[in-house]
This record gives C-alpha cells, sequence and structure tokens, in this order.
C-alpha cells in the first residue's frame, strides 16, 4: 500500500480538477517534524484559482477531505497535514517486507538491455583511486537498474588504443627492460610511461616519434602489434585481480581495441550523408547548430580519434543489444565530448541518440590535489582496499576479538567503507579522500551501516520468540524506523530516476540512525505482547539495510 498516494488521492478528490494528481504529488511534502504530520500540503499554488487566502483554502479543503484512512487531518496555517494511521502503515509496511524479503523495493519501473559503460581503466596503468567512482557508481547503478526490472550490461571499455601507446612502445625501447615488465609489469609500465612525459619536456621530438609508432600500430606493424598485446594482457590480470576484491564482474570487456575495424563504416556513413568536412587538414562534423564544438573525426595524418571510436561503439551497442538506454559513467570533464557524440548520431539520422546518458561525477582529491598517472601524483587503488581492511581488521579485534570469520568480515568491512564513502557522496560532488575517516565505525560511514545490521542480527539471535509482522505495533518510539522501512522503495524508484546512488547510501545512514536511536531507549526484548511485533521490525530493518548495501555493492556481514 502507497501511503502518499492515498494522501493524493484524498487531496484530489477534495480540490477536483483544478489540480491533476501528478500536480498534487509534487506538491505534496514531508516535514521534518514529525509533529508537523507524515505529509503536508501547502495550499499557496490554489490561490490565484481560488481567490481566497491560502489559510483560509486550506481550512476549506480540509472539511472536504475523508480522514478515515488516516489518524488525523488537521491545518496549520496554509498547510493541510496528514498523520497516517501508524498501526496500520506498521502492519503494512512489516507485513510486506516479511513476504518478500529478498524483493521488497523491487519495482516494475522499466524493462530492456541497458548496457553501462564504466570503469574504463587504461591499459599499463595502474588502477588508481582515480578509476573508483566510474566503478562503483556504474555498479550501483546496474543493481538498482536489475531491481526496477531492466537488464543491464556492464561493459568495460578498456582504454586501450590510442597515441598513448605510442608514447609507451617508445619509452619501452628506450629505457625498458623485458625481464622488469615480466616481474611486476604495471609498476614498471607506469615508470616508463611517466618518464616519457619528463623527457619529452625537454625533447619535443620524442611525441613526433610516439606518434609515428602508433601509427605504425594502427597498420598492423607485427613487432609493435605484440608489444601492445603483451601490455594489454599482463594489465588485465592485474585488473582482473582488483576487480574482483570489489566483488565487481562484467558482461564485456570489449575496449576501444576493438573497433578498429569498424570505424571505416563510421567515416563513410559520415560522408554519404555530406557531415564530413575538412578544416585545416583534418576531418571534421560541425556541430554549429547545436552551439558545439565542431567534432574531430580524423587527424590530418588519418590517425582516428576518440570520437570516432566512441560513434563506432555507440552504433555496434545498439546493433547488438537493442538498448532502451545506453549509459556512459564517465567523469563531468567530458560532458562536451558526450554533447558531441549524440549530436553527430543525430546528424546521422539515429534518433536513439536521445537514450544515450552520460552520468557524470566529480573528482576525488588527495590533499586537495587532482590524481593523476601521467604526473604521478596517484593513489593506487589496490594498496587502499589493502589498508582499509587493515583498518577494518583493527576494529573488529578490539569490539569482537573472537569473531570466527574475522578475515572474511574485516575484507567486507574494509572494501565496504571506499564503497560506500563513494557513493555517499553525491555524483558530481568532488571530495578529498582520508582513509581513517573512511573505515571508522561511528559517524556517517559504511561500517556504522554494517554495524547497525549486525546488531539487529544480534537482537534476533538472543530470543527464542519468533518475529510476527502480523501483531500490532503501537509504540509511537517505532514510528521514524517504520516510516523509514516503508520509504525504500520511493527510495529505490527516486535513484533510478536521477541515476544516483548516493540517495540510497544516504537512506542506509538515516535508517540505521532511526533503529539505533529506537534500540537506545527502548528494550526490545522485554516479554510483552508485542515483542513478536517488534522482532519483526528488527528483522525488517536487518533485511532493509542488507539490501540497500547489496545495492551499492557493499557486503553485509551478520556479525562484527
Amino acid at each position: 500500500m502507497d501511503f502518499k498516494q492515498e494522501v493524493i488521492k484524498a487531496l484530489h478528490l477534495a480540490i477536483g480538477d483544478t489540480l491533476t494528481e501528478a500536480a498534487i504529488t509534487k506538491l505534496v511534502e514531508t516535514p521534518k517534524d514529525d509533529k508537523m504530520g507524515d505529509y503536508a500540503f501547502p495550499t499557496f499554488a490554489l490561490a490565484k484559482v481560488f481567490h481566497q487566502a491560502p489559510q483560509q483554502i486550506a481550512t476549506t479543503l480540509a472539511g472536504k477531505i475523508d480522514a478515515t484512512p488516516f489518524e488525523k487531518v488537521e491545518v496549520k496555517g496554509a498547510y493541510i497535514n496528514f498523520f497516517l494511521d501508524k498501526v496500520s502503515f506498521a502492519n503494512t509496511v512489516l507485513t510486506t517486507i516479511a513476504k518478500e524479503p529478498l524483493h521488497y523495493g523491487d519495482q516494475q519501473l522499466g524493462s530492456g538491455n541497458v548496457p553501462i559503460d564504466m570503469s574504463s581503466p587504461n591499459i599499463a596503468k595502474p588502477m588508481s583511486m582515480g578509476h573508483l567512482r566510474s566503478t562503483v557508481i556504474g555498479n550501483a547503478l546496474a543493481n538498482i537498474l536489475t531491481k526496477t526490472g531492466y537488464t543491464p550490461i556492464k561493459i568495460n571499455h578498456l582504454g586501450d588504443w590510442g597515441t598513448q601507446f605510442g608514447k609507451l612502445i617508445v619509452a619501452y625501447r628506450k629505457w625498458g627492460s623485458e625481464e622488469d615488465v615480466k616481474r611486476d609489469p604495471i609498476h614498471y609500465l607506469v615508470q616508463y610511461y611517466v618518464r616519457f612525459h619528463k623527457e619529452a619536456e625537454t625533447q619535443p621530438e620524442l611525441d613526433e616519434e610516439a606518434r609515428a609508432v602508433f601509427k605504425q600500430l594502427e597498420d598492423g606493424d607485427p613487432e609493435v602489434h605484440q608489444l601492445w598485446s603483451w601490455f594489454r594482457e599482463e594489465s588485465l590480470k592485474e585488473f582482473k585481480r582488483i576487480y574482483k576484491e570489489l566483488g565487481i564482474e562484467f558482461d564485456s570487456y570489449k575496449g576501444e581495441a576493438f573497433y578498429n575495424d569498424k570505424m571505416d563504416a563510421v567515416t563513410d556513413a559520415l560522408e554519404q550523408k555530406g557531415l564530413l568536412k575538412e578544416s585545416q587538414g583534418a576531418e571534421i562534423v560541425d556541430l554549429s547548430k547545436y552551439d558545439l564544438n565542431p567534432a574531430l573525426i580524423r587527424k590530418s595524418d588519418g590517425a582516428t580519434l576518440y570520437m570516432t571510436r566512441d560513434l563506432a561503439a555507440a552504433i555496434y551497442r545498439h546493433d547488438q543489444y537493442h538498448f532502451v538506454q545506453s549509459l556512459y559513467v564517465v567523469g563531468n570533464e567530458q560532458r562536451e565530448h558526450f554533447q558531441q557524440l549524440k549530436a553527430v548520431l543525430k546528424e546521422m539520422g539515429y534518433d536513439w541518440a536521445d537514450d544515450i546518458h552520460h552520468i557524470p561525477f566529480g573528482l576525488i582529491t588527495a590533499n586537495g590535489k587532482k590524481l593523476s598517472t601521467r604526473k604521478g601524483n596517484i593513489i593506487l587503488l589496490e594498496k587502499v582496499l589493502k589498508d582499509a581492511v587493515v583498518l577494518a581488521k583493527k576494529q573488529i579485534a578490539e569490539k569482537h576479538p573472537d569473531l570466527e570469520n574475522a578475515e572474511q568480515v574485516a575484507h567486507e568491512v574494509g572494501v565496504g567503507a571506499v564503497v560506500f564513502h563513494d557513493l555517499k557522496n553525491e555524483r558530481l560532488d568532488n571530495f578529498d579522500f582520508n582513509l581513517e575517516e573512511v573505515v571508522r565505525f561511528e559517524g556517517e560511514t559504511g561500517p556504522y551501516v554494517q554495524y547497525t545490521n549486525a546488531r539487529a542480527n544480534s537482537i534476533l539471535k538472543k530470543t527464542d520468540q519468533k518475529p510476527v509482522a502480523e501483531v500490532a505495533l503501537t509504540d509511537p518510539a517505532a514510528w521514524p524506523v517504520l516510516k523509514a522501512l516503508g520509504d525504500y522503495p520511493n527510495v529505490i524508484a527516486r535513484a533510478l530516476r536521477e541515476y544516483e546512488p548516493s540517495v540510497i547510501a544516504k537512506y542506509a545512514l538515516r535508517l540505521a540512525k532511526a533503529f539505533n536511536q529506537y534500540y537506545a531507549n527502548v528494550k526490545v526484548l522485554v516479554d510483552d505482547a508485542e515483542l513478536p511485533a517488534r522482532l519483526a521490525m528488527v528483522k525488517a530493518v536487518s533485511t532493509v539495510l542488507t539490501d540497500a548495501l547489496h545495492t551499492l555493492g557493499v557486503g553485509a556481514p551478520a556479525e562484527m
């Protein structure tokens, strides 16, 4: 039962056709103070229509509302405040969660394939904290899509092509060692890459040499291709090990190189449609009618660019998956690139370009500075995850020294802390990373939510009584928890609508805080008539926190 919908229907019956249900929905508010009701409707928008003061309108409408489904309906100034029937609400929410605990919050909000371009590290470079955001945001969005009826397809569009490979191969030939690369590929390859940029500052001819080597790679030179293939294979092994730590899998690892034989079809189509123009020796698509800079398709030396490759990838994904949406979880700095991509596709006659969505995000910084592999300013993701697990293990040993599966729990808590911290921040926000703050068991952290879930499980283990959702729960102290539990489906729907996992992370914190406050003030295990209902609520809290954490890609250990 959607209790907010009951409020909207009651208002619509009282107001009539002056406002649609959709318009009423936008106006209905959730008061911050429970004393002002569970939902409130401001009447200011009706003043011009009814030619009355908002306070008078509120009084008149309240007299027309059938208050039977509610505890009470009252007027405060220009607001009509609705107080839900708490016993009925508790019964409905707890019964719903108990019946399908694994699917609470699931909704059929759509259907069809949704490819998600996510993570996409560059070959021969280490996975750094800079790669974390795309990876975990994309994974959370895939889980949200699954809960709402869609079929996500997680694509790791590896950066396995481009002029950087010309630079890397030149650097390897000049300063590299096959023995070193075999022993520790990423470590040495990134050293070569960083050294190339330092040397190129005083030897600009190195850039020309690198461009020439990349052209050889594009033309299929066997020796150059063999080096590229080796770098790719070794890098992918390293990446997969880190993805395993994060508990993230992909449906496809088709990177930029996969589209090498698909770009001629793109440029041919652009030529046939009269879209390809020459500009200073290069070939472009003019996008001035979209108020965008021209899209560069091919350089003067014939080398292709990201745009050419992304056009080929978009067309391939549409033909392959017949998608209803196609998401690109890529940093905010690439906003114009995706605007250009969609505009070029529209010019080519592909109306499905409207179903492509760039999901931008802000930066993770270290001491306020942007992370950069080129400048050697990186924080290795694998090291962060290992350090987080060590910090988690230390705190678990203090709180629960005899925990049987301490190693596994420490891994879930440490890695989960890093993931949760990323996702609790709104996508577009930049944030500075401090590991010790992230792995704390107190405050707005992943471990705090996980510990709350473990506490709920611990309560359930301390009694032989069984949770019974149908028993009336009348305790007013339980109301904030019950309201939060009832809100979970709305939270999932909003997270999908806004492509915003932080909505779920912030909700999990809100539910955890409400439950901990309840636990601090109420003796849950008192053997009275409402004990089975209280236990049902405790179980529901664990069910929903577990699902929220799993949707974010975070573990939910039963003990901590």
